[in-house]
């Protein structure tokens, strides 16, 4: 038993339930924690015991300055086949191998949709007013006839156009190298952001956060949008410059907004979104499913148990 392993950030408690972890317990001290730890000394002064450290997405990042300071970490076994909160060059400088496992996209093209209906339709305020005794509030908004918006036109992007083809709506796209042709095979028109923003009725993002797309979205590219536009993001957070959409909400400068994913996580028990009016914000959960749990879970135990296996 002189391998430790921890497997971090198990919200819901059932990193047990979804793949058998019986090998690698067998083999080795499991922990399992379903707390989370937002100070970098308090994540060090956890990990320091540990060989192996078992992440769910970017739930707990692994910078340089955590990596440095783990002298018994040898593997981090991430979920998903990237994930950018681990410091890459900072574990292959000390030689700590990273593994990653397989990942489908849908569970997260469905939350995209069940955010833009649950928005246009206002199913959180009523399904509330229902329950406090109330009966009809608001009149929803139909998509059948109207524009979506995709700033990103990957396989996600794509699938998500599909949908909206499916409803009815005209879907239009854009993004820094998106193409007429590709765009074409979506079923989708190639616009400039600004028309994007302009014409479109929902507007979903779908790209990867990087220095090129964060603050993509800020105040100036809010005022762009209609008055009656919802804006929906289950990329990153900080694509959306968060300040910015508060002061567009708060001014009712658009209709609404549904988000799922934030510049700080788990989001501060103070943040106002936690209280705005006209936004529905979910807590990270696009990659929530079972199916996807378990097969995160199921190729962790087979990273992990290869790894085992180099150590003879």
């Amino acid at each position: 038993m002189g391998i430790k392993i921890a497997v971090l950030d198990d919200y819901q408690g059932v990193a047990l339930k979804m793949a058998d972890w019986s090998a690698v317990a067998a083999r080795s001290q499991l922990d399992i924690y379903d707390d989370h730890l937002a100070d970098a000394d308090a994540v060090v002064t956890r990990l320091l015991p540990y060989d192996v450290v078992c992440v769910m997405r970017e739930r707990t990042p692994l910078r340089r300055a955590v990596i440095e300071r783990l002298p018994n970490l040898k593997l981090i076994a991430s979920t998903g086949p990237r994930n950018a909160s681990i410091d890459l060059e900072a574990a292959a400088a000390r030689g700590i191998q990273v593994a990653h496992t397989g990942y489908f996209g849908s569970p997260t093209l469905e939350l995209t949709w069940a955010l833009i209906l649950a928005s246009a339709r206002h199913i959180v305020a009523e399904s509330n007013a229902v329950r406090g005794g109330g009966w009809q509030h608001t009149i929803g908004d139909d998509l059948a006839g109207k524009t979506l918006g995709l700033i990103g036109l990957g396989n996600l992007g794509a699938q998500v156009a599909k949908i909206g083809l499916a409803f009815g709506m005209q879907v239009i796209a854009w993004s820094q190298n998106l193409s007429g042709e590709k765009a074409g095979l979506a079923g989708a028109a190639l616009v400039s952001k600004e028309q994007l923003l302009r014409r479109s009725d929902i507007v979903s993002i779908h790209l990867v956060l990087s220095e090129r797309t964060r603050g993509l979205i800020a105040a100036g590219e809010l005022a762009l949008m209609k008055p009656t536009a919802r804006l929906v993001n289950t990329s990153r957070g900080p694509i959306v410059a968060e300040a910015a959409l508060i002061a567009a909400l708060n001014a009712r400068q658009i209709a609404g907004a549904a988000i799922d994913v934030y510049d700080t996580e788990p989001l501060p028990p103070d943040h106002p979104y936690r209280k705005l009016p006209h936004l529905i914000a979910t807590p990270h959960i696009g990659y929530v499913s079972r199916a996807l749990y378990e097969r995160f879970y199921r190729d962790s135990v087979s990273n992990i148990l290869a790894w085992l296996d180099t150590r003879g």
